[in-house]
C-alpha cells in the first residue's frame, strides 16, 4: 500500500507530461515543408483534402491541414499556434480569435453552412421525428447518445440547443456519451459503441455504417456557419490566394458534392 502512495506523485507526472505533449502537437509532422497550414473543424477533413488536391494542380503549392475541434483550435491559436488560416464550425469560435487579435478581420468571411441531423447505427433503421414530444429517452433505452462536447464544441452546442427547444434535453443528458468533436461522435456510432449521435449532415453522407434518421430543423439551434479568415500571425505568402481559392468554381463544387452549402 505505501509503494502506491509513493508511487502516486510519479504517476501524476506523467499524466501531466503526456497531456502537455498532446497538446503541443499542434501540427502535422510535415507542415513545415507546406505553403500554407490551415486550422480546421474535424468535419472539413474530406472535402478540404479534395480541395486542397485541387488547389495544388492548379498553382503548384501544397498546404496541410489540423483537424479537430473549434474550440480546441481556437485555444491553440491563442496560445500561438503557427498557422495561416482558421476555418471554424461556428462563428462563436471565430469571434473569440477576433476579439484576441488573432485573426485578420478584414479577411473574415462566411464559407460553408451545414445541418445537423441525428444517425442510428446500421442500415434500414427507423426513421425518428425530430418534434417536440419524440421521447429520445426511450428510443434509446439503456443506451447512449453520442454528441461532442456540449458545452464546447459546436456540433455539441447545437445539438443540446436542438434537443432543449425540442424539450428533450433534461431526460436524454445523462445519457450522452461526449466526444471531443463531430468525426470522434461519426466514429462511436459507425463502430456500433452508441446506437445513435447527433453529427453534421456532411459527416454521415461519408460514413456507410450509418444511418440518417430525423434532420433537426433549422429553428431548433443557430444556424451552422463556417467562417473563415486568415491569422495575423500568418507567413505564408499564399495565404490571400487560398483564401480566394476557396472561393472559387473548384472548391465551390468539392464542398457542394460533400453536401455542405456554400455561402456567399
Amino acid at each position: 500500500m505505501q509503494g502506491g502512495v509513493q508511487d502516486r506523485p510519479l504517476r501524476m507526472i506523467r499524466r501531466w507530461l503526456a497531456f502537455l505533449l498532446c497538446n503541443c502537437l499542434w501540427l502535422p509532422t510535415n507542415a513545415s515543408a507546406q505553403d500554407l497550414v490551415v486550422f480546421a473543424a474535424a468535419s472539413l477533413g474530406g472535402s478540404l483534402q479534395k480541395v486542397f488536391s485541387a488547389w495544388q494542380e492548379d498553382s503548384g503549392h501544397t498546404a496541410v491541414a489540423s483537424y479537430a475541434g473549434s474550440s480546441l483550435l481556437a485555444r491553440q491559436i491563442q496560445q500561438g499556434a503557427p498557422a495561416d488560416l482558421f476555418i471554424s464550425a461556428s462563428s462563436e469560435w471565430m469571434d473569440a480569435v477576433q476579439a484576441s487579435g488573432d485573426i485578420d478581420a478584414q479577411s473574415r468571411r462566411n464559407l460553408l453552412g451545414n445541418r445537423l441531423v441525428l444517425i442510428a447505427y446500421g442500415s434500414n433503421v427507423e426513421p425518428v421525428e425530430l418534434v417536440p414530444g419524440v421521447n429520445l429517452a426511450d428510443l434509446l433505452g439503456g443506451d447512449r447518445l453520442a454528441m461532442a462536447m456540449v458545452d464546447a464544441v459546436p456540433a455539441g452546442i447545437y445539438g443540446k440547443s436542438a434537443l432543449t427547444a425540442l424539450g428533450e434535453w433534461n431526460s436524454v443528458a445523462p445519457r450522452v456519451a461526449q466526444s471531443d468533436n463531430a468525426r470522434s461522435t461519426l466514429n462511436l456510432v459507425a463502430s456500433g459503441e452508441a446506437p445513435y449521435g447527433i453529427v453534421y449532415a456532411t459527416d454521415a453522407r461519408a460514413e456507410s455504417r450509418v444511418s440518417v434518421v430525423g434532420t433537426f430543423t433549422e429553428d431548433t439551434h443557430e444556424p451552422i456557419v463556417y467562417p473563415v479568415a486568415i491569422l495575423s500571425n500568418s507567413q505564408s505568402k499564399v495565404a490571400v490566394d487560398f483564401l480566394a481559392y476557396l472561393g472559387g468554381d473548384k472548391a465551390r463544387g468539392i464542398f457542394q458534392t460533400d453536401g455542405f452549402m456554400v455561402l456567399d
